[in-house]
């Protein structure tokens, strides 16, 4: 699923540059969230959370904290987030190029809807991104997932349990073991931290030790034979040296 937020301090472009993304996502297929924020100052109320985004779309010429000084604090917890710009004036190249923004897009009505979609083509290009998902058998009934929906998987007595991001009370039951299902995911980014987890890196902020903290605020053990390998493909996802 693609997390997309959307900052801006004018309500008119706020829904306006919603309704356009929406209607972008939908023809393509694509599973997606928008989130909306009336300030730089609300956006980075939800602290290490903005790293859950995978595209952001600021006004830069916001009160109190305005689109760039934002951005230089997304960037604190985030390397990995498609900054979008929208701006009235496209005064500010130089300071983009320091936050890693993908484009400006100018705040103009007749060419608003056609730049954000162009820049979404691109942006989806750049991510290679493709939806991938599977159909389980669970207890609670058939269901197809998203696999970026999946927060972690938790093995117990037989059972797997898959907790989903975004819908705490949301959880579906199968029997099965977790070896099969690590095997069936490894290509898509979950990480076995423990004989009885596997969390999906997506969701993975920080591990210590022995455990993993998830940007949702979850945490799950690490066991102790585990815990260099874990680290390793961590560091490998989010590509720190």
């Amino acid at each position: 699923m693609l997390e997309i937020a959307i900052c801006d301090d004018e309500e008119y472009f706020l829904e306006q540059e919603k309704e356009w993304i929406s209607q972008y996502m939908n023809r393509l297929g694509y599973e997606f969230r928008i989130s909306t924020f009336a300030s730089g100052i609300e956006f980075m109320s939800v602290g290490e959370k903005v790293s859950r985004y995978d595209i952001m779309f600021l006004d830069i010429n916001m009160r109190d904290l305005n689109g760039l000084e934002t951005a230089k604090k997304i960037r604190e917890y985030t390397k990995d987030a498609y900054i979008v710009f929208v701006t009235a004036f496209i005064t500010y190249s130089l300071e983009g190029y320091k936050v890693d923004a993908v484009r400006y897009i100018l705040k103009d009505n007749a060419s608003l809807e056609k730049a954000i979609k162009e820049c979404l083509d691109v942006i989806i290009d750049k991510m290679h991104y493709v939806e991938n998902k599977y159909t389980f058998d669970f207890q609670e009934g058939r269901k197809t997932l998203f696999l970026d929906e999946i927060l972690y998987i938790e093995s117990s007595l037989h059972k797997l349990q898959f907790h989903l991001a975004g819908h705490k009370s949301e959880r579906y039951t199968m029997y099965g073991r977790l070896d099969h299902i690590a095997e069936m995911l490894h290509e898509f980014n979950f990480c076995r931290v423990h004989k009885s987890y596997l969390v999906n890196l997506k969701y993975m902020e920080k591990v210590e030790r022995y455990l993993a903290r998830l940007s949702t605020g979850d945490a799950v053990s690490i066991s102790q034979p585990k815990f260099n390998n874990v680290r390793e493909q961590f560091i490998c996802y989010k590509g720190e040296v």
